[in-house]
C-alpha cells in the first residue's frame, strides 16, 4: 500500500525546473490572492491570468512525474526535518485542486457583483488563494508536522472565508466550525505527540518501517482519527456542516465541498494505512459508519426545504460511499484484486465528486441568484427562464446518482466488483439504496423546477460566464467516467 502513496526511495531527483514548478505551485496561488486583495477583479479575465501560471506549474510537474517517476524534496532546519513526496496520486489530487479553484474563481467576480456590490470583499481572494496554497502542500507532504501545519492553515483559510458574508447566521455557523475544528486538531496533534515520543521520527517513511501494532499506536491512530473524521465531516461527526453551507457563499460552499473536506479524509486514509495496517475492527467500524451515513444523507437530503440543504445532506451520503471501501483498503487478508479495484474506485469517485459537487453549487447559487429564493418551493417554473442552471444541476447530479457515463458510475463500479469479489453484500445493498435515494431527491428537484402552473416571475439575469464555468465542470466529471484509464494510469505511476 505504501508505494500508493509514495512512501518510498526515489530513483532519480527533481528536474531543476520541477524545483521551480514547485515553488509556482505552493506561493503563487498566496501571491495571486494579494494581487486579488489590492486590484478587487470585477471580470473573469484578470482570473484567468492570474490563475494561467499556478496551472502551468502544476502541468510541468506532472509531466516530470511521468518522465522521472516519484520526486522527493528534503530539507532539514534545526533538528527538524521536512519532506515533500509527489507521486501519482498527489498528481491527481494536485491537478483537481488546481482546476476546480481556478474555475470556482472566475465564478466568483460575477457572483460578488450581483450579490454583494456594495460589501468590501477584497479579502475572498488571499483566502482562496492560501487555500489552495494549503491543499496543495497537503497532496505533497510526507512528514507530520508538515502535515499538521497544512492542515491548520487550511482550515482557518476555511473558517475566514465562510465569515466573509457578516451575516448572524454565518457568524454563528462559522464559530461553531472553528470551535469543532479546534478540537479535531487538539486530537490530531495529541496523536502526533504519541507517535513521536514512542516512535522519535516524523517522517511518514520512517514511520512505515518503525511502527508496531500496540497500545500507543491504537491510542494515536484512534485521536488522529477522530479528529481528522469530525474535519471532513465523516457520519456521524457531521452536525456542522449543513448549517456551515447554508450561510456560506456560494464560491465557498463549493471549495469546501469539493476540496477541503477531502483533505482530511486523504489524510486519515493515508495515516491509517501506516498505523493500521491488516487491521479489522476500525476499517470496519467506518464502514457501517459509511453505510448508515449513505442511507441518512439521502433521506435528509430527500425531506429538505432549502436548495442548500439538500446538497450539502447529499455530501454525507457521498462521503459514505468512500467510507464503506476502507475494509478494502485497509483490511485483512484482501487479494490483490479486490485491492486494486477499491483503490482505484475510491479515488476517481472523489475526484468526480469533487467536480460534480462544485458544479452544483454553482448552479444551487445561480439558481438562488437568480430567483431571489433558496427554497425548493421557489423553483416552480424556472424550466422555462433557466434551462442551463437545471441542466448543469441534472448533469452533476448523473456522476452523483453513478450513471453511465460518468466518473460517478465508472467508480461506483470499481468499488461494486470489489465488495463482490469480497462478498460484501450489506455493502453492495448500501450503494444500491444510496443511488435510489441519490435520484429521488435530484427528481424532487426537478419536480419543482417543471411546475408549468407556476406563476411567471421576474428573474435577475446573471453575469456572463457564470453558467458556462458550471458547466465545464459538470462536464468533467462526465468525462472523467469516459476517461477514466488516463487519471487511473497516471494513479498507477503510468510513464515513470
Amino acid at each position: 500500500m505504501m508505494w500508493r502513496f509514495g512512501l518510498y526511495d526515489p530513483s532519480f531527483d527533481p528536474l531543476w525546473m520541477t524545483h521551480w514548478a514547485l515553488a509556482g505551485a505552493l506561493l503563487l496561488p498566496i501571491m495571486a490572492g494579494l494581487l486579488g486583495a489590492i486590484f478587487r477583479p470585477s471580470r473573469a479575465l484578470p482570473v484567468v491570468l492570474a490563475c494561467m501560471p499556478i496551472l502551468v506549474a502544476g502541468v510541468l510537474m506532472v509531466i516530470d512525474y511521468q518522465q522521472a517517476g516519484l520526486l522527493r524534496w528534503q530539507w532539514v532546519i534545526g533538528d527538524i526535518e521536512f519532506t515533500l513526496r509527489f507521486s501519482g496520486l498527489s498528481a491527481l489530487m494536485l491537478l483537481i485542486t488546481q482546476w476546480t479553484a481556478a474555475a470556482v474563481a472566475m465564478y466568483t467576480p460575477g457572483y460578488l457583483r450581483l450579490t454583494y456590490p456594495d460589501l468590501n470583499n477584497r479579502w475572498i481572494w488571499p483566502l482562496m488563494g492560501l487555500l489552495v496554497s494549503a491543499l496543495s502542500l497537503i497532496w505533497l507532504a510526507a512528514d507530520l508536522l508538515t502535515l499538521y501545519a497544512a492542515l491548520e492553515i487550511m482550515g482557518l483559510a476555511a473558517v475566514g472565508m465562510l465569515l466573509l458574508s457578516g451575516k448572524p447566521a454565518a457568524l454563528k455557523a462559522g464559530m461553531r466550525y472553528l470551535l469543532l475544528a479546534l478540537v479535531g486538531s487538539l486530537a490530531f496533534l495529541l496523536g502526533i505527540a504519541l507517535l513521536l515520543s514512542q516512535w522519535g521520527s516524523l517522517n511518514l517513511a520512517v514511520l512505515v518501517e518503525l511502527v508496531e501494532q500496540e497500545p500507543i499506536t491504537w491510542v494515536a491512530a484512534a485521536l488522529m482519527g477522530a479528529g481528522l473524521a469530525l474535519k471532513a465531516a465523516l457520519f456521524p461527526l457531521h452536525g456542522w456542516l449543513t448549517p456551515v453551507h447554508e450561510n456560506a457563499w456560494t464560491p465557498v460552499s463549493a471549495l469546501h465541498a469539493a476540496l477541503v473536506i477531502k483533505a482530511s479524509l486523504y489524510i486519515l486514509i493515508l495515516l491509517w494505512s501506516i498505523l493500521l495496517p491488516e487491521t479489522l475492527l476500525a476499517p470496519r467500524l467506518i464502514a457501517w459508519l459509511g453505510m448508515l451515513a449513505i442511507v441518512w444523507g439521502g433521506l435528509v437530503a430527500w425531506r429538505a426545504d432549502s436548495l442548500k440543504t439538500l446538497i450539502a445532506s447529499s455530501t454525507v451520503g457521498q462521503l459514505g460511499y468512500l467510507m464503506v471501501a476502507f475494509p478494502l483498503l485497509l483490511g485483512p487478508g484482501i487479494a490483490p484484486l479486490p485491492l486494486a479495484l477499491a483503490w482505484d474506485g475510491f479515488w476517481l469517485h472523489l475526484m468526480g465528486h469533487a467536480l460534480a459537487k462544485a458544479a452544483m453549487f454553482m448552479a444551487a447559487g445561480n439558481l438562488i441568484i437568480a430567483t431571489g429564493e433558496s427554497s425548493l418551493n421557489a423553483l416552480a417554473g424556472t424550466s422555462r427562464r433557466l434551462p442551463l442552471s437545471l441542466l448543469i444541476f441534472g448533469i452533476a447530479s448523473v456522476t452523483l446518482m453513478g450513471l453511465p457515463p460518468s466518473a460517478g458510475f465508472t467508480a461506483k463500479w470499481l468499488l461494486l466488483q470489489s465488495m463482490v469479489l469480497t462478498q460484501q453484500w450489506v455493502a453492495v445493498a448500501a450503494l444500491m439504496a444510496g443511488t435510489l435515494l441519490t435520484a429521488a431527491y435530484v427528481f424532487r428537484v426537478f419536480r419543482y423546477s417543471f411546475d408549468e402552473t407556476a406563476p411567471r416571475h421576474d428573474y435577475q439575469p446573471l453575469a456572463p460566464g457564470m453558467d458556462l464555468i458550471a458547466l465545464c465542470l459538470a462536464v468533467a466529471a462526465l468525462a472523467l467516467g469516459l476517461l477514466a484509464h488516463l487519471p487511473l494510469a497516471l494513479l498507477h505511476g503510468g510513464g515513470a
